[in-house]
């Protein structure tokens, strides 16, 4: 079993950052493709961005390509998503996923293990 545990969510205005952390615990770490997901009320949850099991590629969602950023540290067992220039429309739940399968991007049914989530709100 995997367990994912999201944090660093919060209230933000517009034009600043976060960062959000997603913390694994259970088997392993390596080989896990990692993602992230948010979902704001009353629309479809919308794929961030993934990452490799080893770091070595990434992939963003149109809506986030330049402002945000994907890493993980191995050690650690942890990914991160920095976020910056966060805008109102980023207000959402976001969510972290794993995928033993390797890197399958934005198809959410593909991943495994996913966290509870943590909110960011941007105001205006």
């Amino acid at each position: 079993q995997v367990q994912l545990v999201e944090s660093g969510g919060g209230l933000v205005q517009a034009g600043g950052s976060l960062r959000l952390s997603c913390a694994v615990s259970g088997r392993t770490f390596t080989g896990y493709a990692m993602g992230w997901f948010r979902q704001a009320p009353g629309k479809e949850r919308e794929f961030v961005g993934a990452i490799s099991w080893n770091g070595g590629s990434t992939e963003y969602g149109d809506a986030v390509k330049g402002r945000f950023t994907i890493s993980r540290d191995t050690a650690k067992k942890t990914m991160y998503l920095q976020m910056n220039s966060l805008k109102p429309e980023d207000t959402a739940v976001y969510h972290c996923a794993a995928a033993s399968r390797g890197m399958t991007g934005s198809y959410y049914p593909a991943y495994d293990y996913w966290g509870q989530g943590t909110q960011v709100t941007v105001s205006s």
